[in-house]
């Protein structure tokens, strides 16, 4: 009975040692889950580097006041367009015309000095030196007048340019001088306006060695359009063109800095306003991936590549750029490779898998991104 009792026992956990290993196959084959695959091409796409920048009218004309006084009148408002020679500001000129009135008095007396001691110089009765005396002190009247008129003149402020008022931080009854640290207003011509940006030292070289010309002037000329993203995020509707680049880094910052200009025909864009440029880098015959198809693990960029028909193994790869939903690779994969395009958060380095082959343009188009 007791042979019998060992014989059952040994019958019984080797029946449950082939239970467990026929479960644990179960469960290995379940670890083979289907997950999408594409084949790596090749194509051509457009990206784009970013800079900041800020926007200002192509002429910005600070307008102050001359002469110190009170603003009697405010003539126009702000963004009104005016005409060059057109009165903006009135400046109270009391002062000035009592000291005009004085200094032609002077005058006056000095012209009737002269005008009295010359018949005398000719009938030899007095010396030269005292008409020339005379005729010195006519002549500083005369300046003392015309300097106050001029200052007369500089109380009715006008426009320099025809163009667009700015903000007018002074108003009627304020007292204003030549001296303040504000102008009265900025009259600015926004028909065109100025983007200017700068690339650090880096940027800049990359930038200028991948255009075209043997000259900065023959590069400047062969830039690219560029493109104005605004502050709220939209791009505006109109192409610029770089025009002018320093071609001299900035000793205190470390960049170039570069000048575009955007045609502003609705005046969208305000002097003062600010926006990112955006400049297009094209990538000739380039291989890409989706960008659902890689991830990052201290600080490398991976794929899953298809080795074999189901196992997928982590591939290292340099990416050079990301355009929209793709991700342009510039090795560690090769065009024609296998490669899991989506869920690879639930893979594992060397884990079998059930591929299902996809159109890569169908995983492509179909991503959202969601941060850029």
């Amino acid at each position: 009975m007791k042979q019998m009792s060992y014989f059952s026992l040994i019958v019984s956990l080797f029946l449950l040692t082939a239970c467990q290993n026929q479960k644990g196959g179960q469960r290995q084959e379940q670890r083979a889950m289907p997950y999408p695959v594409v084949q790596v091409p090749q194509k051509t796409v457009t990206g784009y580097t970013s800079f900041p920048v800020s926007i200002e009218g192509t002429i910005n004309s600070a307008v102050r006041a001359k002469v110190s006084g009170y603003i009697t009148s405010v003539l126009v408002d702000e963004g009104q367009r005016v005409k060059k020679g057109q009165t903006l500001f009135e400046i109270e000129t009391q002062a000035l015309s009592q000291d005009a009135g004085a200094a032609k008095a002077n005058m006056n007396v000095a012209q009737v000095e002269v005008e009295k001691l010359r018949p005398l110089v000719e009938k030899n009765i007095i010396s030269k030196v005292q008409l020339s005396t005379a005729e010195a002190k006519l002549a500083q009247a005369k300046a003392s007048y015309n300097s106050i008129v001029a200052n007369i003149a500089y109380a009715t402020i006008k426009s320099p340019v025809n163009g667009y008022v700015g903000s007018i931080p002074y108003r009627q009854g304020t007292l204003v001088s030549p001296a303040d640290p504000m102008p009265l207003t900025t009259v600015s011509v926004t028909d065109e306006v100025y983007a200017f940006f700068a690339m650090n030292e880096s940027d800049y070289l990359d930038f200028i060695q991948n255009t075209e010309g043997s000259t900065l002037s023959e590069k400047i000329n062969n830039f690219p359009p560029v493109a104005l993203e605004l502050v709220n995020g939209s791009v505006y509707e109109k192409e610029g063109k770089i025009e002018t680049v320093t071609g001299q880094v900035n000793p205190s910052t470390g960049t170039v800095s570069f000048r575009a200009t955007f045609p502003n025909p609705s005046r969208l864009l305000a002097n003062g306003s600010s926006g990112k440029i955006r400049i297009p880098i094209r990538y000739e015959n380039a291989v890409v991936v989706p960008e659902s198809a890689t991830f990052e693990q201290q600080g490398r960029v991976y794929v899953y590549k298809l080795q074999g028909d189901t196992l997928a193994v982590s591939a290292t790869v340099k990416v050079k750029d990301r355009v929209g939903s793709l991700a342009v690779i510039t090795s560690g994969i090769k065009a024609g490779d296998m490669i899991v395009a989506k869920g690879v958060g639930k893979i594992r380095n060397n884990t079998p898998i059930v591929p299902q082959p996809m159109p890569f343009d169908s995983i492509a188009n179909s991503l959202n991104v969601v941060f850029k």
